[in-house]
């Protein structure tokens, strides 16, 4: 007996891979926020911990960020981070 996949079968088995969470822009843009806040977490006088309570968020939030688990955080919790420790960002 063969144990070759037949690719017909295999196409009705696989779901598309269009998701929204790949696609690209936001994943772009993910990264980019994911990088800011990771910069600015690293030299804020504040703890992990009182971030992610000034944001609102779970604390784990926090901890997957910093774990480069960017799938765990929509873009509007990244931006929530970013304004929670830098409330007045700077004009680029």
């Amino acid at each position: 007996m063969s144990t070759a996949r037949h690719p017909q079968a295999a196409d009705q088995l696989d779901p598309p891979r269009s998701s929204p969470d790949l696609d690209v822009r936001d994943l772009e843009k993910r990264t980019r926020l994911m990088r800011i806040v990771t910069r600015l977490i690293a030299v804020s006088d504040l703890g992990c911990r009182e971030i992610a309570r000034r944001a609102g968020l779970p604390a784990q939030k926090v901890s997957d960020l910093l774990s480069g688990r960017l799938e765990h955080l929509s873009v509007e919790e990244l931006q929530l981070l970013y304004r929670t420790i830098d409330p007045q960002p700077t004009a680029h």
